[in-house]
């Protein structure tokens, strides 16, 4: 499952901000969260954020979109052939 992590704005230091990934297995995580979408913080120190993904979705030709709600965009992510 791949999922958005919206990120936390109230904390010392910026946490989610990136999608991520869980491996599945016959309907249940089988591993660790693994980043998959990453680099939304600018500045750490200074609570700075490129965007913050909400929702994460597919196309039929396998890319996938991205909902951003700090830079009210979608990202679009597709495999480069």
């Amino acid at each position: 499952a791949f999922i958005g992590q919206h990120g936390s704005w109230n904390r010392k230091n910026l946490s989610g901000y990136m999608v991520v990934f869980v491996p599945f297995e016959n309907g249940k995580p089988s591993g660790p969260p693994e980043d998959f979408l990453s680099g939304f913080i600018a500045n750490n120190e200074k609570s700075e954020v490129f965007g913050r993904p909400v929702g994460v979705t597919f196309l039929a030709d396998g890319s996938m979109l991205v909902a951003d709600d700090a830079s009210d965009i979608i990202w679009r992510v597709a495999w480069n052939k």
